[in-house]
């Protein structure tokens, strides 16, 4: 119950932060109407919040961040523009808008990760027959690291050497944080003898351990290469996210091995034995403020609740379709038949930057005609009561539309990471492997720590091996699909990666915590010890202070 509660407040939050900003830009809208210079937008604004000629809002101020603006993102909004133009002397006003953004783009980046992607991927596991395992290293590793495989690509897609350091910076910052303090805080809660009660010792599977440690150190020496050429053609791309095959190979015939020797005793070995079951969470296809069983309070913030969910859920839900059986709704999916077409159009042409021509008319009358017929098809062959039966094109749509909406939010998180590095004088590699790599691995973090206290010994191992092959997952799926899309546009001249030497850094301490695991483990017979939670948890924040001490000049290693 309590979790539950805590769960709605944190989406009130979010979506009364929204309805601050919507409050903000239309309070803008109003005041540009009277703007009659197309070069100065932010002039009446000037003149509304009294800014003197030598402050940042000033049109010379304004022309001035313009002018020496070292870098362009994709994003939708010029947050370099809005906090100096439009804030104007009001600094906080304008940290706070930002700050209430950002909080709201890793919401969205999280909640469509979770509520759509990943539904998605299971259905398609279920209607393609993958095994359990093959599943568990593909379809599921996609739907866990979905956040930082497209903030990686589409930092590497923004064709700028200092965006392209937050993805690359957001990846190797989540797999460090996951394989060190996620690893560290669930060493010391499932402790023997911690959490009261005399909790019995976990022991680590040790094939599975050494097996994904190993395969993690391999891929970080490999893309230390790769660091320490600075570049790389399409064809060395291609052999880096090929190594992700490679491993799925070696998981699955390990385990078929194991399979088959278990087999022989009697026994089932853990991935197999354990039935993958939907978690009872709240279904957002079906919001409703009614609830005959709650209270006059809790009736209020339902529906409360409920008005200020619907300006993002309903773009979402409006061109996501969703035939899973809880959450099949046919107006929606007639809608999301309709709309998504449209949808695809215009981050297409918005890509493009051609939003006005004659070509981008064009596309977007051609996407409606596809939608009003998509539509009319959907409208005849479904059924109001249930999924329709022929489910791969309705679970191809969910997959390719929620990709769509996590590239827009992940598009727009980075741009947004890079202008507060702007702002705040900070390398914008700093925000990635701290406050982008955090946003997108607190999940990890919430659900790996739960499943090993609550799962007993299984939930433990499941929860351990997760903090090993989601990185690996992330930095050879996520990175290397970057690197492969960045090579082919530069072909064929090689990729020229971003030289910053912090990202030796990272490497350098994340290849510390996986080495003092493989030390640490077997010296204590595969049981997981606060020492070795300790440990992680202290090489973690040694890299923090340092890399803190350096953004703020205390200390001068050449790493910024």
């Amino acid at each position: 119950m309590d979790l539950a509660r805590l769960y709605k407040a944190h989406r009130l939050l979010v979506n009364l932060s929204f309805f601050v900003l919507l409050g903000f830009l239309f309070f803008i809208s109003i005041f540009s109407a009277f703007n009659q210079s197309k070069d100065l937008p932010s002039l009446p604004l000037s003149s509304i919040f009294r800014l003197t000629s030598s402050s940042p809002s000033s049109p010379i101020g304004c022309r001035t961040i313009e002018s020496l603006r070292p870098y362009r993102t994709r994003g939708y909004v010029d947050y370099i523009k809005l906090f100096y133009c439009v804030c104007g002397d009001f600094p906080v006003v304008g940290y706070l808008l930002l700050f209430l953004w950002l909080l709201i783009l890793f919401y969205l980046l999280g909640n469509t990760a979770s509520n759509y992607f990943c539904p998605s991927l299971e259905s398609l596991s279920r209607v393609l027959k993958l095994s359990p395992t093959i599943a568990g290293v593909t379809l599921l590793s996609l739907g866990n690291g979905a956040p930082d495989v497209f903030s990686s690509v589409v930092s590497f897609a923004g064709g700028n050497g200092r965006v392209a350091e937050v993805g690359l910076s957001s990846v190797l910052g989540g797999a460090f944080f996951v394989s060190s303090a996620v690893v560290g805080v669930i060493s010391i809660c499932v402790a023997g003898g911690g959490g009261g009660g005399g909790r019995p010792q976990v022991v680590v599977d040790r094939v599975g351990f050494v097996r994904d440690l190993s395969f993690l150190l391999l891929v970080l020496f490999f893309l230390l290469l790769i660091l320490i050429i600075g570049k790389i053609s399409i064809l060395g791309a291609i052999a880096y996210s090929s190594l992700y095959i490679l491993y799925v190979i070696v998981v699955s015939t390990s385990l078929c091995w194991r399979k088959n020797l278990m087999e022989e005793v009697g026994m089932a070995p853990l991935l197999e034995s354990i039935e993958v079951e939907q978690n009872p969470k709240e279904d957002e296809s079906k919001l409703t403020p009614l609830n005959s069983d709650e209270s006059a309070p809790s009736f209020c913030l339902s529906w409360l609740l409920f008005i200020v969910e619907l300006p993002l859920y309903l773009p979402r839900r409006l061109t996501i379709p969703l035939a899973t059986e809880g959450k099949w709704s046919k107006p929606f999916a007639v809608s999301s038949a309709v709309l998504s077409p449209i949808l695809l159009a215009a981050v297409w042409n918005s890509q493009r930057g051609e939003m006005g021509s004659e070509q981008s008319i064009t596309i977007f009358l051609l996407a409606a005609l596809l939608g009003v017929l998509l539509g009319i098809i959907a409208m005849k062959r479904t059924e109001e009561s249930q999924p329709p039966k022929q489910l791969l094109p309705w679970l191809a749509g969910g997959f390719l539309m929620s990709v769509v909406w996590t590239y827009i939010v992940a598009g727009e998180l980075v741009s947004l990471l890079v202008a507060i590095g702007h702002i705040l004088a900070v390398h914008p590699s700093v925000l990635g492997v701290t406050v982008m790599a955090w946003g997108n691995s607190i999940g990890d973090l919430i659900a790996n720590v739960a499943m090993a206290v609550n799962g007993g010994e299984d939930g433990a191992q499941i929860a351990f091996a997760g903090c090993y092959a989601g990185p690996i997952f992330n930095t050879l799926v996520g990175l290397g699909l970057s690197l492969v899309l960045s090579s082919w546009a530069a072909h064929p001249s090689p990729f020229e990666l971003p030289e910053d030497a912090s990202q030796f850094v990272i490497i350098g301490f994340l290849m510390a915590g996986l080495l003092w695991a493989l030390v640490m483990l077997p010296r204590k017979k595969m049981k997981l010890s606060r020492v070795l939670g300790v440990g992680l948890l202290a090489i973690y924040s040694g890299f923090l202070c340092l890399r803190v001490l350096e953004s703020f000049d205390v200390l001068q290693l050449g790493i910024s």
